[in-house]
């Protein structure tokens, strides 16, 4: 499995490349790197800025059709891999648990699309994806239907409960993304408690 970061979002909320922000000392980016390099057999990143990536040691690809949002950048991992599944994660998701992304690997088996569904909905940017559903989002992308979840009528779905998500999530912030300066000031907020805590346990 290749593990594919999505890292091609225009940031207008944010104001600055979301990839780069930092929580705990480090970029976000350089943390997914770290994750999946433990994790997978290779490392592609999905950008339309290649140039300010070029200093991480990873695959940099563009997207194959340009202004397809996140559809269009499945798409384009799918077609770089290597390997018969992908995992798919945004650039923006700063508390990815290694442990639970293992957890969804051995679950891939022969599906299309494993997808965790917490209480607040699907995961679709925290999700693998097999080089099947590939003919599948070109028919989307030509009739630029490009919600991520009409995918999912097409191929076989396997989702990930709530309870099966809490074993590796209890603080529940697995899934958290950052979009806006208020949210990167919650999310630092959120880690300096959990690091409070665990301190003293």
């Amino acid at each position: 499995m290749t593990g594919v970061i999505l890292a091609g979002g225009k940031s207008r909320r944010m104001g600055l490349n979301k990839a780069f922000l930092e929580i705990n000392g480090k970029p976000i980016v350089d943390q997914i790197i770290d994750i999946f390099r433990d994790t997978f057999e290779g490392v592609t990143l999905v950008t339309n800025s290649p140039s300010e990536y070029l200093h991480l040691d990873v695959r940099i690809v563009t997207d194959l059709i340009p202004d397809k949002g996140a559809l269009g950048g499945i798409y384009t991992g799918l077609f770089y891999s290597l390997s018969p599944h992908i995992f798919v994660a945004a650039c923006d998701i700063p508390f990815l648990e290694k442990g639970f992304i293992d957890y969804m690997v051995s679950k891939a088996g022969n599906y299309d699309v494993v997808v965790p569904h917490p209480s607040d909905g699907l995961q679709p940017l925290h999700a693998i994806y097999s080089k099947g559903c590939s003919r599948h989002i070109e028919a989307l992308i030509e009739q630029d239907e490009l919600k991520i979840l009409n995918l999912y009528r097409k191929v076989k779905v396997l989702e990930l409960s709530p309870h099966e998500i809490l074993s590796f999530d209890p603080q529940q912030t697995l899934f958290l993304n950052i979009n806006t300066p208020e949210d990167l000031e919650r999310v630092r907020a959120r880690q300096k408690a959990v690091s409070y805590r665990t301190s003293y346990v």
